[in-house]
């Protein structure tokens, strides 16, 4: 049972790592579901399995998990601070569209 879990796991990392890969964040909210829903039934499986005596194909499974883990955390950071920079350009035209110059620091002489 912990076996097909995580490999439903792998699979959901994959296709959501593949996406991030192509820009493609369109998926992002099913992505996050099934992730979350992969972490409750793990969270209940970690109390039945004894981590002790894993099988070598859940230790390799479990290391290519963490492996892929790894890739697709750096990749949804990398999104993640392209979207905070977008959002911090956007942020500052609408300011300075917004703005009158009544409290810019420069001060403006007409001649």
């Amino acid at each position: 049972m912990l076996l097909s879990s995580l490999t439903r796991l792998e699979a959901i990392i994959d296709s959501e790592t593949a996406a991030l890969t192509m820009h493609d964040l369109g998926g992002q909210d099913d992505f996050n579901r099934r992730k979350s829903q992969s972490l409750i039934e793990l969270t209940r499986l970690e109390r039945a399995v004894d981590a002790a005596h894993l099988s070598t194909p859940e230790i390799a499974c479990l290391e290519r998990v963490r492996a892929k883990l790894r890739r697709n955390h750096e990749l949804l950071g990398i999104h993640l601070r392209a979207m905070q920079e977008v959002s911090e350009i956007v942020s500052t035209m609408i300011q300075s569209a917004e703005s009158d110059g009544t409290y810019s620091s420069a001060l403006r002489y007409q001649e």
